[in-house]
């Protein structure tokens, strides 16, 4: 019994963060494509309930069992709110998928929305979720983290597919180049709209989020393979979703790390990491070549 005891706690502990069981398939299709199920398992489904029906209206990430990280403009406090984890397609029941209510959603004290500022909330889940191959968190960045010009990202989400197209029923992902902050605030760009609080990725006219992603992530692939959560989709060019000089603009989550934490109360779950991949950290000493370096090689 003490066997199988130890052998469930291990396997409790096993899921860290950003280390998905299904890695994505990281291509560079232009414009977006269906993702790999369950290849962003922190990704979630912000949904609204109207009459007896809910309604996905953003994207969020889980970033621990019991918090999703999303934009402040997503919330009405008039409107219900439930929480899916673990979707791939929306119009269907999936197996692994869980829809949860929020116990509480903070948002962010200083959320201006005149000016676009702090565009970040927090909801807390009314019951903490277990993680799974299908339901899992996405790391944090460190506080003050930078991502350089030309960073290859991904944004994920429902979105439309296109400029007054309609919301995508499997989950799409796009590859978007982070553009550097002294470029992004360029006057024929973003100017002083964009502040040091943001962060800039896409734009060259071909790749862009578009509206309906606004919520979920940004996600970049740290040096040691995991998947942090850079942004936070706030706002895109009212001129179309991949207008060129116009890139789409993400909360930067690592200007926000200690207003998360003091909301949430939440520790890093990379120190699972490090037990769960402790064999391919032995092998990527001897063979230094992360797949962060082989994902930049293709640039």
């Amino acid at each position: 019994t003490m066997k199988l005891v130890i052998l469930a706690l291990l396997v409790a502990g096993a899921y860290g963060c950003g280390l998905p069981t299904y890695p994505p398939t990281l291509t560079r299709v232009v414009g977006g494509e269906d993702v790999r199920e369950n290849s962003w398992p922190w990704q979630v489904s912000l949904q609204y309930q109207s009459g007896s029906s809910f309604y996905h209206t953003c994207g969020g990430t889980l970033i621990s069992n019991q918090w999703v990280l999303t934009a402040a403009h997503c919330i009405s406090s008039s409107r219900t709110y439930r929480v899916y984890l673990g979707k791939h397609n929306l119009n269907y029941n999936e197996a692994g998928s869980r829809a949860i209510s929020p116990s509480k959603i903070i948002i962010h004290e200083n959320w201006d929305a005149n000016r676009i500022r702090n565009d970040i909330a927090l909801i807390k889940l009314s019951t903490p979720v277990t993680f799974t191959d299908t339901i899992m968190a996405a790391c944090l960045p460190n506080a003050g983290d930078i991502e350089p010009h030309g960073t290859p990202c991904y944004v994920t989400g429902w979105g439309r597919l296109w400029t007054g197209g309609p919301l995508a029923d499997a989950l799409q992902q796009a590859l978007l180049p982070v553009v550097g902050h002294s470029t992004c605030t360029r006057s024929d760009w973003w100017g002083s709209l964009v502040t040091s609080n943001m962060v800039c990725a896409g734009g060259d006219g071909q790749l862009a989020s578009c509206n309906g992603d606004s919520g979920g992530p940004l996600n970049c692939q740290s040096y040691d393979g995991s998947w942090e959560v850079h942004g936070v989709v706030s706002f895109g060019s009212g001129m179309g979703c991949n207008y060129p000089k116009k890139p789409s603009v993400f909360t930067r989550v690592s200007a926000y790390i200690s207003w998360i934490n003091n909301v949430s109360g939440k520790a890093s779950l990379r120190t699972n990491n490090k037990q769960k991949y402790h064999d391919e950290e032995v092998q990527m000493l001897k063979c230094p070549i992360s797949t962060f370096s082989l994902v930049l090689s293709f640039r």
